[in-house]
């Protein structure tokens, strides 16, 4: 769960197609602006007993709105199958059920196997945080289509994202982020820029959503999610969570373990961290990833270099030649450093992007920066397409098609700052970049100086790491990828150990990229198959291996 903006502009990337959509409403269980309560119309208990019995009114999705990221409506399933949407009213706070109330989007597509075999409905969290569900599940689903022979396939705009209630923090008033230097190495000035940027960003978000921003951390996410299940009938909730949606699956074990049914946590969030070990953990993990690119790029003549040292040691000292004199590109504009960690950030996330960015490196070693420009726009475009990095703002609470763009970045910043109680100071980045410069010259300050993005934030943090004990729920799978570059793979022993004996199993994927099933390696597909369909867990220690990529890439 990357935590810089070079870096967060690719976690979706390597798991959605991008296609959207937006949503119809259903019998509201109460509306915005509704006090109960305290002398209103209903009691807390009143309040939860109609929001439970809720009976979501599914329609044919039309196309997305912009804030989920825009595009055409989603398509039917090949054999027919309509994607349906709606909405579902929940609590705006969960500690007062009979205050005021908030949409949440939804999709579906029904199950395709006969109905004497359906388990349920399986909810996916693809990632972010701050990803719409309700726009990637549809371009993921040939990936599940298995999985569709006896689950319902549902997603989720989860709090503060998308069409639930959208966090809106941009302000005409702040730089574009483009235009503020995320590595401050060159004075007072690019440092004092960057502590700004956070601070006016922060003041923005309180300005354009301060009635929601204390409400979208990842434990109201979690209680959002066991209503869900209870509205769609399910005794348990089976739950498909990737990258933050494995932090998010492991708060609700947490909350609800008696009623986590088949639950797969896929690319896991390392729960004992801190914001600042977190991210010092990815400097590390995008290194490590970036060597095993080397040394592949090596093994096939690289002419950055004869071995994975030297294409390490030239693309950092590329980045740096750009950092001071950015490359003119033939469409006028400049390919800097930053642009060279997007690509090649984004690239790790896939191994089937790294042909690409082998020719993008070496052509940029040979002063030809558009390949790698391009790559740098294809990963981390902002504001199109519905990319996780995309910045915009409304004042308005609900939201409309008239909004500018996807709201990803924003909805990241305010998960993030209200999950974390840590708020770093430019001293305290400072007195550990070095530790982060040992894990990554190349990533490391960059993820070291995002520590900065919750400074000023108007809403005190949850915790210092999240809390995923579930002593009693039933097994849990988790898979690790050795060569993750965003969840590094000790993440997954560690959310096992916290999860607590006999609660989290771990699948090991010897890969690269980040999670696994989304990969299409068949191992790790077959045995995730074989735990969500038959209830069948792989063998203690089970290692999948990754397949090569084809001849001639």
């Amino acid at each position: 769960m990357p935590t810089a903006r070079a870096i967060s502009s690719a976690v979706l990337l390597s798991t959605a197609a991008l296609l959207a959509s937006s949503l119809t409403a259903c019998a509201p269980a109460a509306r915005d602006g509704d006090r109960r309560g305290d002398g209103g119309t209903a009691t807390d208990e009143q309040a939860l007993k109609a929001f439970r019995g809720q009976s979501p009114d599914w329609r044919d999705c039309p196309a997305p709105a912009p804030v989920q990221g825009g595009g055409e409506a989603p398509r039917a399933l090949p054999d027919g199958t309509a994607w349906q949407c709606a909405t579902l009213r929940a609590p705006l706070d969960w500690k007062k059920p009979a205050g005021e109330s908030m949409d949440l989007a939804l999709i579906r597509a029904r199950s395709s196997g006969d109905a004497a075999d359906r388990i349920g409905s399986l909810l996916f969290n693809f990632g972010g945080p701050g990803g719409s569900g309700v726009a990637t599940l549809p371009g993921l689903a040939p990936d599940y289509d298995k999985l569709r022979a006896r689950y319902d396939l549902v997603s989720f705009d989860p709090r503060g994202v998308g069409n639930s209630r959208a966090v809106r923090c941009s302000d005409p008033a702040l730089p574009d982020d483009s235009e503020v230097d995320d590595t401050p190495d060159d004075g007072a000035d690019e440092l004092a820029a960057l502590v700004a940027f956070n601070r006016d960003t922060a003041a923005a978000c309180e300005r354009n959503s301060g009635d929601v921003l204390p409400y979208v951390g990842t434990t109201q996410a979690a209680q959002d999610m066991d209503l869900i299940r209870q509205v769609l009938g399910d005794e348990k909730l089976h739950y498909f969570g990737i990258s933050y949606g494995t932090e998010l699956g492991g708060a609700y074990a947490h909350l609800f373990p008696e009623r986590v049914g088949r639950a797969v946590l896929d690319g896991v969030v390392d729960p004992t961290h801190d914001r600042m070990a977190e991210a010092l953990a990815q400097a590390g993990g995008f290194q490590r990833a970036f060597e095993h690119f080397a040394a592949w790029c090596a093994e096939r003549g690289c002419a950055l270099g004869a071995d994975a040292e030297r294409i390490v040691a030239a693309t950092v000292a590329l980045e740096e030649a750009l950092d001071d004199t950015p490359l003119p590109v033939s469409d006028g504009g400049e390919l800097d450093g930053d642009a060279l960690i997007d690509a090649v950030s984004g690239a790790l996330y896939r191994q089937d992007y790294w042909p690409t960015l082998r020719v993008a490196l070496e052509a940029a070693a040979d002063d030809d920066g558009d390949v790698l420009q391009d790559l740098a726009e294809a990963l981390g475009q902002r504001g199109e397409d519905g990319d996780p990095d995309a910045p915009d703002a409304s004042d308005a609470p609900d939201v409309s098609d008239e909004s500018d763009g996807s709201n990803e970045e924003d909805a990241f910043r305010a998960i993030t700052c209200d999950d974390s109680s840590d708020r770093y100071t430019a001293a305290d980045v400072r007195a550990r970049l070095p530790e982060f410069l040992r894990a990554s010259p190349l990533f490391g300050p960059g993820l070291a100086w995002s520590a900065l993005s919750c400074a000023g934030w108007p809403v005190p943090g949850t915790a210092h790491r999240p809390e995923v004990s579930a002593p009693g729920a039933p097994p849990v799978l988790l898979v690790g990828n050795t060569g993750d570059p965003a969840t590094p793979y000790e993440g997954a022993a560690r959310m096992a150990e916290r999860l607590g004996k006999g609660v989290g199993f771990e699948l090991t994927y010897e890969g690269e990229g980040h999670g696994a099933y989304d990969s299409g390696n068949g191992c790790v597909r077959e045995a995730v198959d074989a735990y969500l369909l038959d209830g069948r867990l792989p063998a203690p220690g089970a290692v999948c291996e990754a397949e090569p990529l084809p001849e001639g890439k």
